[in-house]
């Protein structure tokens, strides 16, 4: 079986942490979460950090945890806004395979009923529509592989990520 790394890249309630946890289950791979990464280090929820210190400073934390990681054969769920980083994608796809939860418009407004809340790194002002409008092609422009999670069940999406990373 493969030795790289599987980074789980989308926008924020895609699910990322969801199907990583499962993800590593199925395939018997540590599972790390950037987010969580960053709370830890830092101490804070990253919405107090996005808060504190502003969009700019967050990016810069997050890439430094991303650049941060040294790990073979894990599964990564990366922050949203990860992809802001050119360095810190340069750093996951060097020693991973970039998999985009692509997930619709309509589920990711039903998912996040607490989008001012959970630390999702937008401008002020800024809508989550316009967010997703600004991400998705950059989403598309780093990843590997692309899952459509439309009306998908989580354990559908894992097996189907599952599927293809074994035919790697």
């Amino acid at each position: 079986m493969n030795k790289k790394n599987l980074v789980l890249i989308g926008m924020p309630g895609a699910g990322k942490s969801t199907v990583g946890v499962l993800l590593a289950k199925a395939l018997k791979m540590p599972f790390i979460d950037t987010d969580l990464l960053i709370q830890q280090k830092e101490n804070r929820y990253l919405q107090e950090i996005i808060d504190a210190h502003g969009l700019d400073a967050f990016i810069k934390t997050e890439e430094d945890a991303i650049l941060g990681l040294d790990v073979q054969n894990y599964v990564i769920a990366t922050g949203g806004s990860a992809i802001y980083s050119e360095a810190a994608i340069k750093h996951l796809k060097a020693s991973g395979i970039l998999i985009f939860l692509n997930t619709k418009m309509y589920q990711l407004e039903h998912r996040l009923k607490n989008a001012q809340t959970r630390g999702i790194a937008m401008k002020n002002g800024q809508t989550f529509i316009a967010l997703y409008n600004e991400r998705l092609p950059l989403y598309r422009q780093c990843m590997d592989i692309e899952i459509d999670c439309s009306k998908k069940h989580i354990e559908t999406i894992v097996e189907e990520i599952k599927n293809k990373f074994i035919n790697l």
